[in-house]
C-alpha cells in the first residue's frame, strides 16, 4: 500500500481528484480544498501521505511556561517522524485570515524531508521560498518574511485547511491546485480509474492535436467521449 502511495505523486492533484469519482462511478465529490494556495512544489509534482496534523499560532506570544513550547516542538518533531510512511505534514494555523507566522522555510522544510514527510499542506505562511529543500513541497496560504511568535498548540488532531476537514492518518493528495482526501474505500481501485481516466482524456485530447480536427471531429470523439466518461 505504501508503495502504492508514493506512486500517487507523480499525478497532479486534479487527476487524482477526477480519478476518484470514476472510481466511485459519480461526480460531486467534495473533500477538497477550496481558493487559491501558493505553492512551491521544489522539482515535486505533487505531494501524497498519511496525513500528520498540527495546529499552531504566532500573532502573540505564548502565554505557557517556555518549557511547555519547548517541549511540544520536540513532541510534534516526533509525531512526524513517526508510523507508517509516506507522510504529509498538514498545519492548520489558528490565526487565520490574519496569518502572519511563517512555520516553513529553509531549516523546516530540510528537517521534515530529512524526518521522511514527503511535504506540507498548511492555510499558514511560509518563507525562504528560494532555499527550500529540493524535494520538498509546500502548499500554503500565503508568503511572509517572519516567523513572529510561531509556535506548535495542538497535535494529532483534526484539523481544517482551506475549508477541508482532515484527519490524522487520513490519506492526503496535495499540489499547486490545492489537495484532495482520498477515501480508503477507493484505494484498491484507484489505480484502474487512473488509467481508465487517463485512456479517457485521449479520445478528446488525440484528435484535437491532429492535423485537420474540426468541429465535426470534436463531435464524433465528444459523442465517444461522453459514453466512456463519468
Amino acid at each position: 500500500m505504501n508503495d502504492f502511495i508514493n506512486s500517487l505523486a507523480q499525478f497532479d492533484t486534479p487527476t487524482i481528484s477526477n480519478a476518484i469519482e470514476v472510481a466511485q462511478g459519480t461526480r460531486g465529490y467534495e473533500r477538497f480544498t477550496r481558493g487559491t494556495p501558493v505553492s512551491v512544489m521544489n522539482g515535486a509534482k505533487a505531494m501524497c501521505g498519511y496525513a500528520r496534523t498540527a495546529k499552531l499560532s504566532g500573532v502573540k506570544a505564548p502565554t505557557e511556561d517556555p518549557e511547555i513550547i519547548k517541549a511540544r516542538r520536540l513532541d510534534y518533531f516526533k509525531y512526524m517522524a513517526k508510523g507508517n510512511q509516506p507522510t504529509v505534514c498538514v498545519i492548520e494555523d489558528i490565526d487565520a485570515p490574519g496569518c502572519v507566522s511563517a512555520w516553513w522555510g529553509e531549516v523546516h522544510t530540510a528537517v521534515h524531508l530529512g524526518l521522511g514527510v514527503s511535504g506540507a499542506l498548511t492555510n499558514g505562511v511560509m518563507r525562504d521560498l528560494d532555499d527550500h529543500e529540493p524535494g520538498f513541497p509546500v502548499v500554503a496560504g500565503s508568503i511572509g518574511p517572519s516567523h513572529l511568535f510561531c509556535h506548535i498548540t495542538e497535535l494529532d488532531i483534526p484539523v481544517t485547511v482551506f475549508d477541508l476537514a482532515i484527519s490524522p492518518g487520513e490519506i492526503v493528495h496535495a499540489d499547486q491546485h490545492g489537495a484532495v482526501v482520498i477515501p480508503e474505500d477507493v484505494m484498491p481501485v484507484l489505480g484502474e480509474a487512473i488509467k481508465t481516466l487517463l485512456t479517457n482524456e485521449q479520445i478528446i485530447i488525440g484528435p484535437a492535436r491532429e492535423p485537420g480536427f474540426d468541429i465535426c471531429k470534436l463531435e464524433a470523439a465528444w459523442k465517444i467521449f461522453e459514453e466512456a466518461r463519468t
